[in-house]
């Protein structure tokens, strides 16, 4: 990681700069991490104890649990620790090694996403081929090339970034480290960077969504041959999925599309896809979901027989 900067370190600026409403803020979010961390391990734990969640829509659940709990872990522990503390600093090393995992984490949330929504079309529009299509091999596949392409897209995204000179200012209009507040930092001319790692993120994310979108056109026409009560338990199955996408996408494809102009606008939009989204997921899932919910009770219902058995 050795480039022409003289910065050593930076300094994270955060959501707020008032010290009554940073220790409120350290609260919140603090209380906002344990339910994520919470709420998707047990996804997690649920889905692999139970033999009933065994098909590939909870399989690809539990991947898209565990990838929030990263995800949320690269930000969250760094950004509410900040909130106690004056000089909000991160090291130039460290700071790169953020904005690898962010990018990293969240593409391969995207790729995740969009496989589920092939899932849901195949179950749906497609049932007496369902079975020979997402096979166990097929669904590792799709998973691990999910982490490929997060892989490849974050790799881009930061060799863009640490080759680009930083003679300071050092101080970054964010509370993590990420390619839009880094590229203003940079002592030099930054446009073709900038165009780059907007197409990059844009090609990603709005071809995704553009799959995620032709999906449910398709199975919304689809359901319309159905009767009512197959409409409904499709649809069930597919709500859940579909908030997540909209409250995960909407907030992406607004920072990432376009070159950044506003980096305090961005940061306060950035809380919605790097904590509030991945702390809502267990609960969307959970909430609209009996199997799940059975699932969650029994093994509950398990763990405390265990333990009043000892």
């Amino acid at each position: 990681m050795e480039n022409a900067s003289s910065v050593k370190e930076f300094i994270l600026l955060g959501l707020s700069g008032n010290q009554s409403l940073q220790k409120i803020c350290f609260v919140m979010f603090l209380f906002f991490y344990m339910i994520i961390v919470a709420g998707n391990l047990l996804i997690v734990i649920t889905i692999i104890s139970s033999q009933r969640l065994n098909s590939p829509m909870y399989f690809f659940l539990c991947y898209l649990s565990f990838v929030d709990v990263c995800y949320s872990s690269v930000i969250a522990p760094k950004m509410i620790a900040d909130f106690l503390v004056e000089n909000k600093t991160i090291s130039f090393v460290g700071c790169i090694a953020q904005l690898f995992a962010v990018h990293f984490f969240c593409c391969t949330e995207i790729f995740i996403l969009t496989v589920m929504a092939y899932d849901r079309y195949l179950a749906i529009c497609r049932p007496l081929h369902y079975t020979t299509l997402m096979t166990r091999r097929a669904c590792g596949r799709m998973v691990i090339g999910s982490w490929v392409g997060g892989f490849m897209h974050s790799t881009v995204q930061t060799l863009l970034t640490i080759q680009l000179p930083f003679c300071g200012p050092n101080k970054i209009d964010h509370y993590f480290c990420d390619v839009h507040p880094l590229l203003q930092l940079a002592c030099t001319n930054t446009y073709a960077v900038g165009i780059i790692v907007v197409a990059n993120s844009g090609m990603i994310t709005l071809s995704c969504f553009f799959l995620l979108v032709l999906s449910y056109i398709v199975i919304l026409v689809s359901l319309k041959s159905q009767i009512s009560e197959g409409q409904r338990k499709a649809l069930s199955t597919c709500g859940s999925h579909i908030t997540v996408v909209i409250l995960f996408f909407g907030p992406c494809t607004f920072i990432y599309i376009r070159p950044s102009s506003n980096l305090s606008e961005d940061k306060t939009v950035a809380v919605f896809y790097t904590v509030i989204t991945p702390m809502l997921n267990p609960l969307i899932y959970t909430l609209r979901n009996e199997e799940v919910k059975s699932a969650m009770k029994k093994l509950w219902c398990r763990t405390v027989g265990a333990e009043d058995g000892q």
